[in-house]
């Protein structure tokens, strides 16, 4: 029994040793920006997670610093250094994945791309080829226990945690609490900014009547209890819509979706075929709706695992029935892809395109589909082409390519000669330009006759 003040004083209970810590390493905004020094290598988050406040204190730096390079994958919202004075010599981008923040600063050489397939983006820091100064991630308020989460980003945060000097971790209140892998004890922090900002969004686009027969067309290919792979983009969104009705689906993917949000609501994706984490939906970020990141916070069905696990080919073939659906810029008449550039412009990155065509092709009855329009810029040039532009890159090669998918059809290409491949892809071009597909192929190709 509490018999005075002085009892009652020392029977509350102390404050866990993590809340002392965590409050010892809380600074401001500026000072975390003021811990980036000339010519330091700095990680930031992206996608959803982009720590867009961190990054336009960091600009206003410019004049006082040179050669801080800031790697990240997609970058969402405007471009923070895209202010007057700034240049490559000050701050500049260095994209695992291009994105509109900063298409434009790559196009015009002020910042800098860096090609790599997602699974091995980790391998380049916990190695040290890419040396880490500063790593800034953005994560939710701590539990309990004294973790906080990457919510929304896992991908190479947790590597970037490992290998930063300096560790900084912006506490958002808006960020959901996930589970997998993207825990993070406060000890592993060395200081904290607390600075609550809306998490970026991405909005659905409306789904083109183009894009609906694409979906028709593969929607056949993916079976009862298939473990599906799908990226960004109205091909996906249309494919999620036209699954009503199947069983059993999975999920082992880079990017969750407000449509896989939607299709386990409905109870479509229940994850129990799966043969590697059944019962879980896997993936390395969530990139959606305000409804998207609230579906996802405490959810345990739910897994984030950086990209050396969700995007390692070897561990993707290991799940059963893998359906792996990816898009391109254009495919030439031999089945090489070029998903990252228009020519030698750099429009997106090599994402985990390969990764997951590898992984399928290892999967026991699994899929790689390549899917897009037959043509682009409203009609103007057909994405099926002889050849690759000068200088355009090759993410699939000839290969790798199994399925590829138009609103024309299907052609498999796995199996086929230069010839019959040729043909297939022909075959689902746009009406308008096969003639001159097949001219062009037959006047290439031509056998010449014995002298």
């Amino acid at each position: 029994m509490i018999s005075s003040i002085n009892d009652l004083r020392h029977s509350l209970p102390e404050a866990p040793i993590w809340r002392t810590n965590y409050d010892a390493k809380r600074i401001t905004m500026e000072q975390a920006a003021a811990l980036v020094y000339s010519n330091d290598n700095v990680f930031v988050s992206g996608n959803a997670a982009s720590p867009r406040t961190f990054l336009g204190v960091l600009a206003q730096r410019y004049a006082e610093l040179k050669n801080v390079s800031v790697y990240h994958l997609l970058l969402m919202g405007d471009d923070p250094f895209n202010i007057k004075g700034n240049s490559r010599e000050q701050i500049r981008h260095v994209s695992f994945f291009v994105g509109s923040a900063d298409r434009k600063a790559i196009k015009d050489h002020s910042a800098d791309y860096l090609p790599v397939f997602l699974n091995e983006i980790p391998s380049l820091f916990y190695k040290n080829i890419v040396p880490l100064d500063v790593a800034y991630v953005m994560v939710s308020p701590p539990n309990e226990e004294g973790f906080v989460s990457l919510g929304v980003e896992c991908a190479a945060s947790v590597a970037a945690i490992a290998a930063g000097k300096v560790v900084i971790a912006q506490v958002n209140n808006d960020m959901p609490f996930t589970y997998g892998e993207s825990l993070v004890p406060i000890s592993k922090l060395h200081y904290v900014v607390e600075h609550t900002e809306p998490l970026c969004e991405l909005p659905r686009p409306e789904i083109s009547a183009i894009e609906k027969k694409i979906a028709e067309f593969i929607s056949p290919l993916i079976e009862d209890g298939s473990t599906l792979q799908l990226g960004i983009g109205g091909i996906p969104n249309a494919i999620m819509g036209a699954l009503d009705g199947r069983k059993d689906l999975g999920v082992h993917t880079e990017m969750f979706s407000d449509g896989m949000m939607e299709m386990m609501i409905k109870g479509v994706i229940t994850n129990k075929k799966k043969t590697v984490n059944p019962g879980y939906s896997i993936a390395t970020f969530v990139l959606g709706s305000k409804k998207l990141y609230e579906f996802v916070n405490g959810n345990r069905s739910i897994k984030l695992l950086p990209t050396d696990s969700t995007n390692n080919p070897f561990l993707i073939g290991q799940n059963e029935k893998i359906v792996s659906i990816n898009s391109a810029i254009e495919i030439d008449l031999s089945g090489q892809v070029c998903a990252d550039s228009i020519g030698t412009q750099i429009y997106s990155g090599f994402g985990g395109q390969l990764d997951f065509v590898r992984g399928a092709a290892a999967s026991k009855n699994g899929k790689a589909i390549i899917a897009l329009p037959s043509m682009a810029a409203g009609g103007s040039y057909s994405r099926i082409v002889p050849m690759l532009k000068q200088g355009a890159g090759v993410v699939t090669t000839r290969g790798d390519v199994e399925y590829v998918v138009t609103e024309y059809g299907i052609a498999r290409l796995k199996g086929k000669t230069l010839r019959q491949r040729a043909e297939a892809l022909i075959g689902i071009a746009h009406p308008n330009v096969r003639q001159e597909l097949e001219q062009w192929y037959s006047s290439s190709y031509q056998v010449k006759d014995r002298v």
